[in-house]
């Protein structure tokens, strides 16, 4: 077992700045850029062997995020409504991620976001895709 713990700590200056809390917006944006890789990696299994590292990942950016951002750190519903609020946008401004009967039923509840329109939102908004899973 020790060995095992030397080959982490061997590893750990690669693997810190990906596994640590971000300590400013270029962190951030590290974090950001790799959980968005993990996500075209993992696609839609549930079950695949990224997924802890993608929730861990994720769960670095949503700290960071409530903290500097604590109004849209919700449901991802109320985090799409307060970056509609704050970019003052309407249901048809989102058009890329649908037309506006599905967006209507996404702000409503009826309906969960996908991968193709959570990626969508994470783009224009400038933001990790965990704020919208």
């Amino acid at each position: 077992m020790v060995q095992e713990y030397e080959k982490m700590i061997d590893a750990w200056p690669v693997l810190a700045p990906l596994l640590s809390p971000p300590e400013n917006d270029e962190a951030l944006d590290r974090l950001i850029e790799f959980s968005e890789y993990l996500l075209d990696r993992i696609g839609g299994n549930e079950n695949h062997p990224l997924m802890g590292l993608l929730v861990n990942v994720s769960n670095l950016i949503e700290d960071y995020e409530s903290e500097r951002f604590p109004e849209a750190a919700s449901d991802p519903i109320g985090s799409l409504q307060y970056l509609m609020e704050e970019h003052g946008l309407k249901q048809k401004d989102l058009t890329e991620i649908g037309s506006p009967g599905v967006i209507s039923e996404i702000l409503s509840g009826k309906r969960e976001l996908n991968k193709r329109q959570i990626k969508g939102l994470a783009e224009r908004f400038g933001c990790s895709p965990a704020v919208f899973i």
